[in-house]
């Protein structure tokens, strides 16, 4: 069945729009848990303590989206090609 090119588009933007969103609550929470169990260890790095932590969180959150728009359009490239 073919879909017509608009729904097709709206479509792939939703699909990255939603592995972006989980991307970047994934990668904030793992990296604001990492900054968390630094700061908790026995033994505490001087990077652990000279690293901020919101920009660290911010790191994580940036990777995130950039991993999930990937994901989702390395999905969709995959499914395209099934057709």
């Amino acid at each position: 069945m073919q879909l017509p090119k608009d729904i097709k588009t709206k479509r792939l933007l939703l699909l990255v729009v939603s592995c972006s969103l989980a991307g970047v609550i994934v990668g904030g929470t793992t990296s604001w848990a990492e900054s968390n169990s630094c700061l908790q260890a026995s033994t505490v790095t001087s990077e652990c303590l000279t690293q901020d932590q919101t920009s660290r969180t911010i790191e994580g959150m940036s990777t995130g989206l950039i991993v999930g728009a990937g994901a989702a359009f390395g999905a969709a490239w995959q499914h395209r090609h099934e057709d």
